[in-house]
């Protein structure tokens, strides 16, 4: 089964070497992706006069994912990573004028170049905060409570990552030092925060094709990163910190994020956790003067040939200085308990279980609880 281990950005270790210009063989085209679904029964309270679905059929990460790479004739590797990401209702003949729903778009394109300097990426992707962070362990096949593709709640929640997403699969330019010693640094620069390959958010350009920035979102970001990754004694660790931040066209607004992260692996156990704090951001990315969230989270798994198991907690805070709506969430907490077996091949079966509250300012609390059986595939 794949198990999600962020923050091992991998760097070729060949060197570069002077020398005339060689022909070399065409780049070598992958294509490959991968499909997460589930049949879930949901029991969640009743908001007011709103009712929730006692049945769920969720079909995430809808990813088709196409890579040129090769290794040219001085040595350094280059390639092109493209990320398709169908729609979420793409069976819904309504919405078939809806980039969201009924079309594929391309969620991620970037170029890239490795080699004995490091890694250079230009385009759209996520940046070094993101990539080289982690996080309390995923044992649910294509699931956990730290960014989840599947979450069971009552009400829309407080932020419920501790990844940097104020830039995420914006155009940008990233570098990462190659590992020395276990240690890794690196650092991304968007201009709009509101762009990507697909047409972002908040943007528009005018009849010369110049960038015009969104009003709404983070312009001028800046990540800085980095990570430890080795074993001592059987023990596995890996360890990061980041920080970001960036401008704002709205005035008293400077968004920032900092967040950090670990994972501890002995004997197919991984205990994992990290801590997130943003300022002047509401939710995950817009820049909002006064908004702030806290979160964190753990989680413990344990492997052994096929079968995961484990259970894992996140806590999200609303911490801002502004009077949101009476309705808004201030607080959400998730429990998640289950495992997966791999069938081999890509296919992973597995039990998920989720215990989910949401705190609002005067409206009170929303519980939900929720089993399902969930199908990945990877290809």
């Amino acid at each position: 089964m794949k198990k999600i281990l962020l923050g091992t950005t991998a760097l070729v270790a060949a060197g570069l070497v002077a020398g005339p210009a060689l022909a070399s063989d065409p780049l070598k085209v992958t294509v490959g992706g991968n499909v997460v679904t589930g049949f879930y029964v949901v029991d969640a309270d009743n908001a007011g006069a709103t009712k929730f679905a006692s049945t769920k059929v969720a079909v995430v990460a809808r990813n088709i994912d196409v890579i040129a790479e090769g290794t040219l004739d001085n040595g350094m590797t280059a390639g092109v990573d493209a990320k398709l990401m169908l729609g979420s209702d793409f069976s819904n003949a309504t919405n078939l004028n809806a980039n969201t729903n009924g079309f594929a778009t391309f969620r991620q394109l970037y170029a890239y170049l490795e080699g004995g300097f490091g890694r250079f990426e230009i385009g759209g992707t996520d940046g070094a905060a993101y990539k080289m962070h982690y996080t309390s362990p995923w044992f649910v096949p294509g699931n956990g409570v730290d960014t989840p593709n599947i979450y069971n709640s009552a009400l829309s929640p407080v932020r419920a990552s501790t990844f940097s997403l104020l830039a995420t699969d914006s155009n940008k330019v990233s570098y990462f030092t190659p590992r020395l010693a276990g240690f890794q640094l690196g650092v991304s620069y968007t201009p709009d925060a509101g762009t990507n390959f697909s047409g972002g958010r908040n943007v528009t350009a005018n009849g010369h094709g110049l960038l015009v920035q969104g009003a709404a979102s983070a312009t001028e970001v800046y990540e800085v990163a980095g990570n430890y990754s080795g074993s001592f004694s059987g023990v596995d660790l890996g360890v990061d910190a980041f920080y970001t931040a960036g401008n704002s066209g709205a005035s008293n607004t400077n968004p920032t994020e900092y967040g950090f992260g670990t994972n501890i692996g002995f004997q197919g156990f991984t205990l994992g956790g990290a801590y997130y704090k943003s300022d002047d951001i509401a939710g995950s990315y817009t820049p909002a003067a006064g908004r702030a969230s806290k979160v964190w989270t753990v989680g413990l798994d344990y492997a052994t040939g096929p079968w995961t198991v484990g259970v894992a907690y996140l806590n999200g805070k609303e911490d801002s200085s502004t009077v949101l709506a009476a309705a808004a969430a201030k607080k959400n907490s998730t429990w998640q308990v289950g495992g997966g077996y791999s069938l081999g091949s890509g296919v992973d079966v597995g039990l998920d279980l989720q215990l989910n509250s949401v705190d609002t300012y005067s409206l009170g609390s929303y519980d939900s609880k929720s089993a399902g059986l969930v199908l990945a595939v990877s290809f």
